[in-house]
């Protein structure tokens, strides 16, 4: 008792600290840039202090100065450099290493900036091991060098070859960020975003050239790659850009947002006006009462527009919240699509029909869904194959955001997990076998088929996304063959049926280790050949292996640590969906004999020593 007092932590004056902000930024990263992450999110850190710098190069173009950025990306070090007007020489210090400063606060200079509170590229300093920054203006030049923030050197000198403009080269620190890698899939995302909401900017990518000419119908042109079924719905002015089309083929809806340049990955208020327009206008103009879910079904659009003072939920910037946009937005939204169908009558046919269709078919469809609850129900009140959790994903109220649901291959699978798992926010659903393959299939297809309607139920989501129980859907499949393809199976169903899911970061794979190599004092367990290798060589002779070739063979007093605080996941994500549609055609098609020659003239055929 006396030990207990004594380790008691005593608070007093001592104990009370102040921060610099240099210090404040290095020890609550995640406030300035959110996650910190290894790379594989495209929202992780160092994809986010490569955009705090090409903002303020995209906010140059929008003020009309410098019509073209060269942004370099080699290993850990990135290098931007534009052509705008270049940073005052006597601040280009201030304006990258002091908290508040900046010239994003005069509207006279800069009107429509994402980044308003003057921390952007202060971050992106104090958590480089190095930074540098250089500014060419009429000639001169002023260079700054900076260690985690600190100022190291700085040069003035004279440059008359050099155009005006900014050079910004940085690595993020390895003792914030541990282990990471920039992907060229997000880096690539970032630069056609930047080129379509920036129509005229040209980005020189490690050499590779993005521009737009059309803005967001270049955007919508790529997402659909020919699937449009009418030429689609354009505006642009200075402050609101938008285009709308519906798809032959996609199921749901599918928007993308953003303001003063930012992708708003959760929507806002802009996201929200611009669907609620959309119906209002379609509505007014066929003089009808369609639904929302009729209207917007199988839509494909975005929505960019320009504030002056963007207020957003996050330092990352990925929701909107300024409400007293809204009624206006609808307004103008309204009114630009119902001038738009009654001077274009061929596109208007089109729309219309399609909704009429939508509206027909989700009528046939409710009674396919009833069907299918009342022979859920004649079998079972509950779902059969569900572990449910205690807490549950609300949308609406902004809770349950730490649940999760297990999807697991049998009972086996679903064994250790069960034993381990914490009732409060983890559930499990076990599958019955293999799922339905869905790909060229219709929706009622679900609702016929027991699994399927039981997953959907379990989910929350037979009505539609904004019904889902659980933050994260998570496939837990054994890593064989077998397995792999039940997992393919599940995101052929997700992606077809349910993207949303998908787009809003919903849907991961358990990773589960292949390996344990132990000795009498360790065990190690091991996710991949390089790690057993790297055991191997740590715990030297006398060591054993077990290959563990699915969940089931894990016991359940190991299974604990896999599931917990420290589980790894790795997050489903989109590859641009013209590439993911033409893989899953190919492999979860009807093309049978192809894909089987395909199979036969690629097999490896392993030769035994």
């Amino acid at each position: 008792m006396a030990e207990a007092k004594a380790k008691k932590a005593v608070y007093d004056e001592s104990k009370v600290q102040t921060l610099s902000p240099l210090e404040h930024i290095r020890l609550r990263t995640g406030m300035y840039i959110g996650r910190i992450g290894d790379g594989t999110h495209y929202d992780d850190g160092c994809y986010i202090l490569l955009k705090e710098v090409v903002d303020n190069s995209i906010d140059e173009y929008i003020m009309g100065h410098g019509r073209q950025i060269e942004i370099t990306v080699e290993d850990e070090v990135v290098m931007v450099r534009d052509f705008g007007r270049g940073i005052p020489l006597g601040k280009v210090i201030d304006c990258v290493s002091q908290i508040n400063t900046g010239a994003k606060y005069n509207d006279e200079v800069f009107q429509f900036s994402v980044g308003l509170n003057g921390v952007g590229t202060k971050a992106v300093n104090a958590l480089s091991s190095e930074f540098i920054v250089r500014s060419y203006r009429d000639g001169k030049y002023k260079e700054a060098t900076f260690e985690r923030g600190e100022l190291l050197e700085e040069v003035d000198g004279d440059d008359a070859h050099e155009p005006d403009g900014t050079f910004v080269c940085f690595s993020p620190d390895p003792k914030i960020f541990k282990k990471y890698a920039f992907r060229e899939e997000h880096l690539e995302k970032r630069m056609r975003h930047y080129a379509y909401l920036n129509s005229g900017l040209t980005i020189l990518f490690n050499g590779k050239k993005f521009h737009s000419k059309k803005g967001l119908l270049d955007l919508i042109a790529e997402e659909l790659d020919g699937d449009q079924l009418y030429e689609p719905i354009y505006f642009s002015d200075r402050t609101l850009e938008f285009a709308l089309t519906h798809s032959r083929s996609r199921y749901g809806e599918n928007f993308q947002s953003f303001v003063n340049g930012q992708f708003t990955s959760d929507g806002g208020t802009h996201l929200s006006a611009f669907r609620e327009g959309i119906l209002k206008g379609v509505n007014e103009y066929a003089k009808g009462k369609f639904e929302g879910d009729d209207v917007r079904e199988s839509m494909v659009g975005a929505i960019a527009i320009r504030l002056q003072d963007p207020m957003f939920e996050s330092q990352t910037k990925n929701k909107l919240g300024n409400t007293e946009i809204r009624t206006e937005l609808v307004n103008r939204v309204r009114e630009i699509i119902l001038q738009h169908l009654h001077t274009n009558r061929d596109v208007a046919e089109k729309l219309i029909q399609k909704v009429e269709d939508t509206q027909q078919l989700r009528k046939e469809l409710q009674q396919v869904k009833k069907m299918a609850r009342e022979r859920s129900k004649a079998v079972a009140i509950r779902v059969p194959q569900l572990r449910d959790s205690k807490n549950h994903l609300d949308f609406k109220k902004n809770r349950g955001w730490d649940t999760m649901i297990f999807l697991t291959e049998g009972a086996s699978a679903a064994g250790p997990i069960a034993s381990n798992r914490d009732p409060n926010c983890q559930a499990i659903f076990t599958l019955k076998g293999k799922p339905l393959n869905v790909w060229d299939l219709k929706r009622d297809a679900l609702y016929k088929n027991d699994e399927m309607f039981n997953l959907m139920k379990a989910l929350g989501i037979e009505d539609g996304i904004d019904g889902l129980r659980y933050s994260r859907i998570i496939l837990a499949t054994d890593a064989d063959v077998d397995g792999m393809h039940i997992r393919n199976l599940l995101i052929t169903f997700f992606f077809k049926f349910f993207e949303e899911i998908i787009q809003r970061g919903h849907l991961f794979i358990l990773e589960t280790p292949l390996f344990r190599v132990r000795n009498k004092k360790e065990n190690i367990y091991c996710y991949s050949e390089k790690e057993k290798d790297e055991a191997i060589k740590k715990l030297g002779r006398g060591h054993e292996i077990t290959r563990f070739k699915g969940l089931g063979e894990i016991s359940p007093s190991e299974f604990g640590a896999f599931i917990g605080r420290d589980m790894r996941l790795s997050q489903i994500e989109f590859a641009r969906r013209t590439d993911t549609r033409e893989i899953l055609d190919f492999y979860m098609g009807k093309n049978t004999p192809v894909r089987k020659s395909f199979i036969m003239d690629n097999l490896v055929v392993p030769v035994e020593d």
